[in-house]
């Protein structure tokens, strides 16, 4: 009997990073009202609620209606907190479960892992991204200044939270811990960010300190793409997410390497 030769992969699995792609969005998409029709329903209840307390009081912010100005932070800040959910709660799942051998045991890479888990949660963020614009696009004059503001910032901030999620995963024991880093991290800096104001309005110190925020960049950039006003300067909001990634990613890379948490 002939024997099989073993499979060559080359430099990178590709196989093996698309199925886990593939089982990411697979497993977003399964519970599809979950993961993206009640984030859109949550986005509509944040503006009626901001519409109707100070839509009268606040009628422009930087020149721009309020409800034009309020869209775009509400957008990325639920791209965001699923690309976050996506991945934290995949791996903190499977090792809750005890099933994260599943995904260690293939012929994957770090590096692949890191993607595979990234890239779905990418996806899962920008869905959500683009379902909540259309859906408030019935009920806010939504315009594209800049469409490449709008990918880039939308794609980046997607992938910053994605990667803080697979940090917050694999550090994390159990659900307690992960809820450590969304409540303490994730909500503080969403909120401090500028979604729901101009940074402008901030006292001088605090207009100071809101540029230290990722998540002021990744907001501002992205308002900037359909408004064209912005509080800051687009290319350090560029950089600065640019920087951040690749932080985040030899982080993510160094735990999955090492088996941090992971193995036994």
């Amino acid at each position: 009997m002939k024997e099989l030769a073993p499979r060559q992969m080359g430099a990178i699995n590709w196989l093996g990073l698309w199925t886990l792609y593939a089982k990411e969005v697979r497993r977003f998409l399964n519970v599809h009202l979950q993961t993206i029709g009640a984030p859109v329903v949550t986005s509509l209840l944040f503006m009626a609620v901001f519409l109707l307390a100070l839509g009268r009081t606040v009628e422009t912010v930087n020149g721009v209606p309020f409800a034009t100005f309020l869209a775009p932070g509400l957008v990325m800040m639920t791209m965001a907190q699923n690309a976050f959910a996506n991945t934290s709660s995949s791996i903190l799942i499977s090792k809750v479960q005890g099933n994260i051998v599943d995904v260690l045991m293939p012929p994957l890479s770090a590096g692949e892992m890191v993607a595979g888990f990234a890239l779905g949660a990418v996806t899962r963020g920008v869905m959500v991204g683009f379902a909540t614009t259309v859906v408030m696009a019935f009920f806010v004059d939504v315009s594209i200044h800049n469409i490449w503001a709008i990918l880039y910032f939308g794609i980046s901030a997607s992938l910053m939270l994605a990667l803080l999620g697979i940090a917050g995963g694999v550090w994390s024991e159990k659900f307690d811990h992960i809820a450590v880093v969304t409540n303490f991290i994730i909500t503080p800096l969403s909120f401090l960010s500028g979604t729901f104001y101009s940074a402008k309005n901030l006292p001088e110190v605090g207009q100071i300190l809101v540029h230290y925020n990722p998540f002021f960049y990744m907001i501002d950039g992205f308002r900037y793409g359909f408004t064209g006003v912005s509080d800051g300067t687009v290319m350090t909001g560029v950089v600065v997410l640019a920087v951040v990634n690749l932080v985040l990613w030899m982080l993510c890379y160094r735990m999955i390497k090492s088996g941090y948490k992971l193995k036994a």
